[in-house]
């Protein structure tokens, strides 16, 4: 793993696309919410925000480049955080749909999901059953019988296309076969170094979230990659951020936010995605560990810079 002389980058995941607008009253939905969100956590600390865009009518993912043209320029225009556009988007959209935003708009980083997989997220049914919106239930519903589909053709096609706009990664690698999968293009010359691994856990498909499974993901990255990758953790649900800490104390990055989970201890939701920063900061300074600002994150990931994109 690199080194980064004891600077955390704080990565903040704003929406997302797993949870849903009834689950949360906090749960960013329009452009304007999702844009001032994204400010505060920034302000709160995180160098990198991970940004999806909803409907803002009936709060469903989607990733029409209309909607993200009406917060990217404002999150820049306020702010020197490091904007990072997802092409995941949502397990249930095509990729041809999910890479739109990060092709049209150059951002310095995009994540890159490492393999197609069962994405399961049924089980929030059992502690959510009022819904504002009719697709919410059947988008729950319908992912026992759901692949998050990521072949190596779709994969080589985010990567070769974003790396003509000088696009770094956030690769999300959510089992010990994602690393392999990098590794593999790696090998080919697609994905090259410092690349971001973002480690995932508790995704009903993935690894879990025993500290084992962390130690076994960080072994297998230290071995396929050397020092040639960045290392972070977002753990799901009420794990966020016993497992953030984990990753910090043994000198990796972490991420937090709404996306990942929607709460800020047991049975209290959280009210924005900058306590979320706040907790997760609180916890890395008491460790002396220094958090990563903005520009640090840029020279770490060895960025092409923020006037260098297209928005």
């Amino acid at each position: 793993m690199k080194k980064t002389k004891s600077n955390v980058i704080i990565t903040c995941a704003i929406t997302g696309s797993v949870h849903t607008p009834s689950m949360s009253p906090y749960l960013p939905v329009t452009p304007d919410d999702i844009a001032q969100s994204a400010l505060d956590a920034a302000e709160a600390g995180a160098a990198i925000v991970h940004l999806h865009a909803r409907d803002p009518q009936t709060g469903k993912p989607t990733q029409d480049p209309a909607l993200y043209a009406q917060f990217l320029p404002r999150i820049k225009a306020a702010s020197d955080v490091v904007i990072n556009i997802t092409t995941g988007g949502s397990p249930v959209l095509p990729v041809s749909e999910r890479m739109l935003p990060a092709t049209q708009f150059k951002p310095e980083v995009a994540s890159l999901n490492m393999g197609s997989m069962n994405f399961g997220m049924y089980e929030l049914l059992e502690r959510f059953q009022e819904f504002k919106h009719d697709w919410e239930r059947p988008y729950l519903e319908s992912s026992n019988d759901l692949i998050f589909r990521n072949t190596f053709k779709d994969i080589e096609h985010i990567l070769a296309s974003c790396n003509d706009n000088g696009t770094r990664f956030e690769i999300e690698c959510y089992d010990v076969g994602h690393l392999y999968t990098a590794a593999h293009f790696v090998d080919k010359g697609l994905l090259k170094p410092p690349f971001l691994i973002q480690s995932v856990f508790g995704i009903r498909g993935g690894i879990g979230t025993h500290p084992e499974d962390v130690m076994t993901m960080r072994r297998t990255a230290d071995r396929l990659f050397g020092d040639d990758y960045v290392w972070s953790v977002l753990a799901a649900g009420r794990k966020q951020t016993p497992l953030a800490t984990m990753s910090a104390t043994m000198g990796g990055n972490v991420r937090v936010g709404l996306e990942d989970s929607l709460w800020d201890g047991p049975g209290e939701l959280a009210r924005s995605n900058a306590d979320q920063v706040r907790r997760i900061r609180r916890i890395l300074e008491d460790l002396s560990l220094r958090i990563a600002t903005p520009d640090d994150a840029r020279e770490i990931l060895q960025l092409k810079g923020r006037n260098n994109v297209a928005f």
